[in-house]
């Protein structure tokens, strides 16, 4: 059998929806873009949403609009998808990792607190998988420093914590709509915030630097091309209108995971939420117990993809990527947590449209390549 690791969930209403648009006037800053910031800044129950066309531009906008930049340091987790590093990089800041929780694999609030220097700027956190960081502590670390919190949920649409959605924590927040995330625009990302002046620069500065009822061709300030276009805005509407539905397709496949998982030796299926937490699930990650080594689960990716079954080790430590060695003079050692995380990664085939049979499979295949190391 056959099983991809993603696929994007697109139906006759996501098809109607981009035809529509595809086939009218207007294609790019119209009225599908207002509606899909709208839709989203309803959800997450904030103010202003920026629609770009990344979750990598929503976070170097959001270091823009902030004024950090050279000289500056940005706390951050090495365990996550290198674009969340590589923004700060962008604004020629330094990025300063700390390691992270070994049940949550968020970012753990204790070492950010003892990694603040007087060259910190801002606190970039990530909902790992899906999985809210401990955004109150946080907080409150940063409400003591007097810094700067950044929300990167580009993983976490609809996951919530105490009652809050993600995205609504810190100064402002990115989503990203890559095909594998809860929902898709193809490429897209959007800026989150309840701060005018940080949705205004961001606006600005994704539309080439025009400001706010400037004239044709006048610009305020240096800005990029990171516009979403109305195809993408469309889609990311009709989408929307189905996201509660979807992140409960989620929940209930990643129940049936852990389920099957958890009497297999040696695995460790991914933390259960908290009482006050729902978790938007963007992938589906189990890892091997310490006791098996990163050649094991290695040999484990080998067996599943050899009878078909989608799998990735996921994610691997930034730190230890040939740039950040270079840049930053880390190695092996310094993150014992997240190499430690990032040598066992399994991450499973998890989609929106997932059969159970297709999850028992999965499960049995698993079981299997276990058997094979023991």
């Amino acid at each position: 059998m056959e099983i991809p690791l993603a696929e994007a969930d697109i139906g006759p209403s996501d098809i109607e929806a981009v035809m529509r648009t595809v086939t009218g006037r207007r294609l790019a800053l119209g009225p599908q873009l207002d509606a899909f910031e709208s839709a989203m800044a309803g959800y997450v129950g904030i103010r202003h949403a920026v629609a770009v066309n990344s979750g990598t531009s929503a976070l170097h906008l959001i270091l823009e609009s902030l004024g950090i930049g050279e000289g500056d340091e940005v706390i951050t987790t090495p365990f996550s998808f290198i674009a969340s590093s590589n923004c700060i990089f962008f604004v020629r800041a330094r990025p300063v990792f700390v390691d992270i929780d070994p049940d949550t694999l968020c970012i753990d609030p204790e070492q950010v607190d003892v990694a603040v220097t007087p060259r910190t700027k801002a606190i970039l956190a990530v909902d790992v998988f899906g999985r809210p960081a401990d955004w109150p502590a946080l907080e409150r670390i940063a409400e003591r420093h007097g810094l700067v919190l950044i929300e990167d949920s580009a993983e976490a649409l609809g996951s919530e914590l105490g009652g809050r959605r993600c995205g609504s924590f810190g100064r402002a927040g990115i989503f990203g709509f890559y095909p594998n995330k809860q929902i898709t625009t193809g490429e897209g990302g959007v800026v989150v915030t309840d701060d005018a002046q940080i949705a205004r620069f961001c606006r600005s500065a994704a539309n080439q630097g025009r400001g706010e009822g400037s004239e044709w061709l006048q610009h305020i300030r240096l800005g990029y091309n990171f516009r979403m276009d109305e195809m993408s805005a469309a889609l990311g509407v009709a989408q929307m209108e189905r996201v509660e539905e979807i992140v409960a397709a989620r929940a209930r496949i990643a129940a049936q995971y852990s389920d099957g998982l958890r009497s297999i030796e040696g695995i460790v299926p991914p933390a259960e939420p908290r009482e006050d937490m729902r978790v938007s699930w963007f992938v589906y990650v189990a890892r091997l117990t310490d006791d098996y080594s990163q050649a094991d689960r290695d040999a484990v990716l080998r067996g599943l993809s050899d009878r078909g079954i989608g799998c990735r080790n996921y994610f691997a430590p930034i730190h230890l990527q040939p740039f950040y060695r270079d840049r930053l003079g880390t190695g092996e050692g310094d993150y014992p947590v997240t190499e430690a995380v990032g040598a066992r990664t399994i991450a499973l085939p998890f989609f929106n449209r997932l059969r159970e049979d297709e999850i028992d499979c999965v499960i049995e295949a698993v079981n299997q390549e276990m058997g094979r190391l023991r």
